[in-house]
């Protein structure tokens, strides 16, 4: 790729697994489009162009310097020396090739107004929320502004709401890139949010959609009490429908010219106006079904943006939600005065005394145990946010950023109540229900249930292993508080993403103790929280395109037509040893303490590969034991057929990866959009592989399991896989309590003597 390629990139020439290339935002819009969604066309400038720019200008160590220095914790500091670090990027210069291809970009995308944001390389996981904490210019007009705005983006990495997050998720500051995606501005007259799930309860049969006159952000920030649409799933009816009271709305300013004066300007309403519904019913069912089918694509519940510009709607951006729980138990009802009355922005009840906070420059004053009151509030909220014990708003709906905060916090929050900071004071006990959407006067003994963590419920206990897949250290402790018995599936890509240094890099510059520790800790996040619980760790799978992402990658990977049946996995250990013994010597670390770090070896093309990587494994230390395991991922149609072959090299077990064996088995790529409905798990050939790999276990006496999506999309796989006797399967943490259901269901109907001894023998085993 040549330098002004690495620069931009088209929306259509990325995808979901370019996330280190154009960050969440910018691999999830260009998912959206190459399967046929409306999305605004566009460009990204890309993560490694601005890694080269801190680079060429230097700004690095000066960075690094302010940082180290920082307590996150003190508030004043904090604004200080983001402010600083700001300043640094702003004002240096960009360079001239890096110039010239944004504005290449923006002529061929053919000037106008564009939208210009963020888009971090660590955004819109499934298990981290980064989103909402860099800055977007919108209605950026001309060749010059946009360059200006990009570096704007660059700076807003380092705004305090951000510096604080990554201090306290232990994300490195410098770790971490961002990309800026560049699209072209939709000039909607209505606009808005859309979740493909309740997102106060997680009632996934619902799509809740909220609207606004104007432009979007007006919404997100909560200045607005936006129209509420609930829709069911099953019927594609409307079942829920509030007008909200709109006074104003944002919309381009029509006098500005070039960089001089405000983009976007507030135009009050007519009176007959503010009280108009902004959707009519047959478009909210159409934005509907676009929802659905963006959620299909995932196979995961979406926080869609959306606007409409004419009689057309667009998706300019779509994110998986973050803040997933069980439903809670139905609480009690409170016997206090009722004062005020608004929007369930998230579940739960706290009491505690009110601090009123009018803007972000006071939010020192809110203590632990307070309830934050404010008209909005905005992500510089957030460090008050996380010490109060429950949030209520004047302004805002379900999707505000309130709402969203609050439910990833777990603390209880109250939105839209119209007067909140006009008739409560400072100092006064009031206690916020944001289950109900009720704000009373008092105290009440009731705790706050509203936890990221599921509402407690008698656990069900089944023979066959649940397991769960993880990848982010931020949930490790929330989930090993589950109903599972340890984790399936650990994958290392986030982990070495955030380490960001290719493995031949780190070898060629001397920097193998620092990999092979940051790697180590990252590791013990999951293991220490699980022990005694086993977690199965599988090795890195980078592909050449994404390897190529890491610092001096380019220099190490060669170009590939298809990554996917590429040099990967195993046949990387046998090749580069150095770099899988970094990987060996930090696993071994992880282990002196926590001796519940098992390791799976992925992508195995041949039983001599995998024989060469258990030996490699072994004359690191780790060699077969009571106390660990090896497994094989079973993931190429070749693992099925010699399925004793390799089982006879030494292996423990199998998990099955169910995605790639079914692109494999059909031929199918599952990105594309024209055969995306033909790939299917449930497919005749997959399930007969799925059946012979189980059986072949059950017969050799080793363990089985599962950690690709399928079973936590489709419960009747589920089903087939405990009747033919898998040892365990490994689920997403939202399926976790389902998953448990199905299989404690099936077992019941086909338990057999011989069959309850074959798997508390495979327990036995697995537990040493």
């Amino acid at each position: 790729m040549g330098e002004a390629k690495r620069i931009t990139v088209l929306f259509e020439e990325v995808g979901k697994g370019d996330l280190s290339l154009v960050g969440g935002k910018g691999a999830n819009l260009g998912e959206l489009l190459r399967h046929g969604i409306p999305v605004p066309p566009g460009f990204v400038v890309t993560a490694p162009a601005y890694s080269s720019f801190l680079e060429k200008a230097h700004l690095k160590p000066p960075i690094q310097q302010l940082l180290e220095k920082l307590d996150p914790s003190d508030t004043k500091a904090l604004q200080e020396t983001s402010a600083r670090i700001k300043d640094l990027i702003t004002e240096a210069p960009m360079p001239p090739e890096m110039a010239e291809a944004i504005e290449q970009a923006y002529r061929k995308l053919g000037d106008g107004s564009v939208a210009v944001r963020s888009s971090a390389t660590a955004e819109d996981l499934p298990e981290a929320s980064f989103a909402g904490q860099q800055r977007t210019f919108l209605n950026v007009r001309g060749e010059k502004d946009v360059v200006k705005a990009v570096q704007g983006c660059w700076a807003s990495l380092f705004e305090p709401r951000a510096i604080f997050y990554r201090s306290q998720h232990q994300f490195g500051h410098l770790d971490i890139a961002i990309a800026v995606p560049v699209q072209r501005m939709v000039q909607s007259h209505v606009s808005g949010v859309m979740f493909t799930v309740e997102p106060v309860t997680s009632d996934k049969g619902k799509i809740v959609i909220e609207a606004v006159f104007g432009l979007g952000e007006a919404i997100v920030s909560g200045e607005v009490t936006p129209d509420l649409y609930v829709v069911d799933k099953k019927d594609f009816q409307i079942v829920e429908k509030k007008i909200g009271r709109q006074e104003w709305q944002l919309i381009r300013n029509p006098l500005r010219w070039g960089a001089r004066g405000e983009a976007n300007i507030k135009v009050t309403l007519l009176p007959q106006e503010q009280t108009l519904q902004k959707l009519a019913d047959q478009d909210v069912l159409k934005l509907a079904q676009l929802g659905k089918q963006i959620e299909d694509h995932y196979n995961f519940p979406q926080d869609i943006e959306w606007a409409r510009e004419g009689k057309d709607f667009f998706i300019v951006q779509t994110r998986p939600v973050t803040t997933m729980r069980a439903r809670e138990e139905k609480l009690p009802e409170i016997d206090l005065p009722l004062l005020l009355t608004g929007g369930k922005g998230s579940p739960g009840i706290g009491s505690g005394p009110v601090k009123l906070v009018s803007d972000a420059n006071q939010i020192a004053k809110v203590a632990k145990g307070d309830v934050l009151v404010a008209k909005v509030t905005n992500p510089d909220f957030v460090p008050a946010m996380k010490r109060a014990v429950a949030i209520v708003t004047d302004e805002g709906g379900r999707t505000s950023h309130a709402a969203i905060v609050s439910r990833e916090l777990g603390i209880p929050c109250v939105v839209g109540t119209g007067k909140a900071t006009k008739v409560l004071k400072d100092g006064t006990i009031i206690t916020v229900d944001g289950s109900q959407g009720r704000v009373h006067l008092g105290y009440t003994a009731v705790s706050p249930v509203a936890t990221p963590s599921p509402v407690r419920r008698q656990a069900i206990h089944t023979k066959t292993r649940l397991y769960v897949n993880l990848a982010e250290p931020e949930r490790a402790e929330e989930i090993a508080a589950r109903n599972v018995e340890g984790v399936g599936l650990l994958r290392a890509e986030f982990m070495i993403a955030q380490i960001g240094l290719h493995p031949l890099y780190v070898l060629a510059n001397g920097r193998q103790e620092e990999f092979i520790s940051r790697l180590a800790e990252g590791l013990t996040a999951f293991a220490r929280p699980f022990h005694p619980r086993p977690v199965v760790y599988r090795t890195t799978d980078f592909k050449t395109n994404e390897y190529r992402n890491l610092k001096g990658g380019a220099e190490y990977e060669h170009e590939e037509e298809n990554p996917m049946l590429g040099y990967r996995g195993c046949s990387r250990y046998v090749r580069e040893k150095d770099a899988f013994q970094m990987e060996i010597e930090a696993i071994k670390r992880v282990r002196e303490k926590y001796n519940n770090l098992w390791v799976m070896v992925p992508f195995v093309r041949t039983v001599e590969e995998m024989a060469k990587t258990r030996d490699l494994l072994a004359a690191g230390g780790l060699k077969a034991s009571a106390d660990f395991k090896l497994w094989m991922m079973t993931e190429i149609p070749a693992n099925i057929f010699l399925m004793d072959k390799f089982i006879d090299v030494g292996i423990d077990g199998i998990s099955i990866g169910s995605n790639d064996l079914t692109q494999l088995i059909l031929g199918i790529d599952r990105d594309n959009a024209v055969l995306a409905q033909d790939f299917d798990e449930r497919n005749e050939a997959v399930m007969l592989a799925l059946e012979q790999a189980i059986k072949t276990c059950v017969r050799r006496g080793i363990t089985s399991s599962i950690c690709g999506q399928a079973p936590s999309v489709y419960p009747e796989l589920t089903e087939k896989l405990v009747e033919w006797g898998i040892t365990s399967i490994s689920v997403s943490p939202d399926m976790i309590d389902q998953a448990r259901e199905i299989i404690a269901d099936v077992e019941a109907r086909i338990a057999t003597p011989s069959r309850l001894r074959r798997l508390a023998r495979s327990r036995e085993e697995e537990e040493g």
